[in-house]
């Protein structure tokens, strides 16, 4: 039967919205978390009901409205700007992973190009709407404030004050910039840069750009100034006082300030728009390797299982003996090795089907540590047990966590040098004002480069002569749909360490 957006949109649509609001209250922010439920589930309601005009009957005049409205309600309400366009970038994820589950790799393709589309206007309407509101909102109170300098000297101090009050009151940063120098910022500003203002005022605005965006951002100012640009658009990294980098977005003008002619920005951290990117980049790559993972199981299983039956049959030969019957069994054993990685691969490309219900933690490892004892004695490993914190029950696939488990326990060994021990700890931990059931395991073995560290948890990346490094990512992957986190840490001594949070509660 061919697939139908419209009705898979009809029928997905109270979970769709079901999903976009539990997010928008849990994942986007203080702002969104504090609006009430009621709020929420009548806007999203509304953007659903207009992406699916737009996404099934083309028809963007619903959008258009429910931007238009969204923009003034958001603004006065004191959102940033990424801050709604995470909101919007929301659908794109919840629609995408029930896509993945329902359509084929052609229909996903083409559907996912429609779903693009869309989700590109609203942002890009959306972005320019806010930008223009907001601009204006700046431009306007710089004009007053023209006027009654003007006409008014006597209430300049007044006049100064109400327009400072207003630009503490923007969520996004705002700067003025002469002769490369700070001379204003607000509150905001110094927040993102982890300063307070005694520090950023008459500092030289290059301060706070990462070393290897200097020049460009340099280049981009120096061209707006000569050239007197109405308005530009760009993105750089701003480095904050403890050192880190962040992606940062700038809107730029050239104006006067202070009857001099000065550079002003607004500028917003896109921090959550690149990782919401970097996500959506990823589940295009699973869906591309799907499609590779379906040729290869066409192509190779067949020729392997007929290889490894011959050689099978030749093994029971009795006329083939000494190094020959060596070289068979070796062969064997390298079919058998060919079909695991296959069966790997094709069970990495496949949507993980989650079967929840109760489960213990601490029983599930232990399980798995019983299961791998010989392994450990081949190696004279001792497993040591740590409970800090009573691991309390969970809802969760507790099949799906024991994968997770053995795969770092596996690792765990064969990093280990002979006689070495490995730490299994048991705790809770307090995240960003959640509760989590902690879990981590530590070994004494050759742990990993520091360079590898955010390499370790991708697909297909592997320091190792045997495997493909599809056993950390598959941890990552089943720790990521149980909403929790997996960090990886070399140990200051010898080995590695690696932390397993759960979240407690509602799973």
């Amino acid at each position: 039967m061919e697939f139908s957006f419209s009705t898979f949109l009809n029928t997905y649509d109270p979970v769709i919205i079901s999903q976009w609001v539990k997010k928008l209250h849990t994942e986007c922010g203080e702002q969104y978390a504090a609006r009430p439920l009621e709020e929420l589930f009548e806007t999203i309601t509304r953007a659903v009901n207009a992406n699916y005009q737009v996404l099934v009957h083309k028809n963007y005049h619903p959008i258009n409205i429910f931007i238009d409205k969204i923009t003034d309600l958001r603004l006065k309400s004191g959102f940033s700007l990424s801050d709604v366009q995470r909101a919007f970038e929301l659908y794109r994820v919840i629609v995408t992973d029930l896509l993945i589950k329902n359509a084929s790799n052609q229909e996903f393709k083409e559907i996912f190009e429609s779903l693009n589309h869309c989700l590109a206007y609203t942002t890009h309407r959306f972005s320019d709407h806010f930008q223009d509101m907001h601009q204006k909102k700046i431009v306007q109170q710089n004009r007053e404030l023209e006027q009654m300098v003007i006409k008014r000297t006597t209430a300049h101090q007044e006049s100064e004050k109400k327009y400072k009050t207003l630009v503490e009151e923007i969520n996004d940063g705002y700067f003025v910039i002469q002769d490369s120098l700070i001379v204003f910022a607000n509150r905001a500003f110094c927040t993102m840069h982890g300063y307070d203002l005694q520090d950023v005022l008459g500092e030289n605005f290059c301060r706070f750009v990462a070393v290897s965006d200097r020049e460009e951002v340099l280049k981009i100012y120096s061209d707006n100034f000569e050239s007197q640009v109405a308005s530009q658009v760009f993105e750089y990294k701003r480095l904050v006082k403890s050192g880190q980098e962040f992606p940062t977005e700038i809107q730029g003008k050239t104006t006067s300030y202070g009857n001099k002619i000065s550079s002003i920005g607004i500028c917003r951290d896109i921090t959550e728009r690149i990782k919401m990117e970097k996500k959506v980049r990823e589940n295009e790559r699973m869906a591309y390797i799907g499609q590779i993972a379906a040729s290869l199981s066409h192509e190779i299983r067949n020729p392997l299982s007929s290889i490894k039956m011959n050689l099978q049959i030749l093994n029971g030969n009795k006329k083939i003996t000494g190094n020959d019957k060596r070289r068979v069994d070796i062969s064997v054993s390298e079919v058998i090795r060919l079909e695991q990685i296959l069966n790997q691969l094709l069970d990495f490309a496949k949507p993980l089907q989650l079967n929840k219900k109760p489960c213990n933690i601490y029983i599930i490892l232990n399980s798995y540590i019983e299961l791998l004892e010989m392994k450990f004695k081949e190696k004279n490993l001792i497993v040591v047990t740590t409970i800090e914190d009573e691991p309390p029950p969970l809802i969760a696939d507790g099949e799906k966590l024991g994968q997770a488990f053995i795969n770092i326990l596996i690792n765990a060994i064969e990093s280990s040098d002979p006689f070495g021990k490995i730490s299994v700890t048991f705790k809770k931990i307090i995240h960003q004002n959640l509760e989590y059931a902690g879990v981590q395991i530590d070994d004494e073995g050759s742990g990993f480069d520091e360079k590898d560290k955010e390499e370790i948890f991708k697909p297909f990346f592997t320091r190792k002569t045997k495997g493909i490094g599809l056993g950390l990512a598959n941890v990552k992957r089943i720790i990521d749909v149980h909403n929790g986190f997996v960090r990886a840490k070399k140990n200051n001594n010898k080995g590695a360490s690696f932390l397993i949070m759960l979240p407690l509660g509602n799973n």
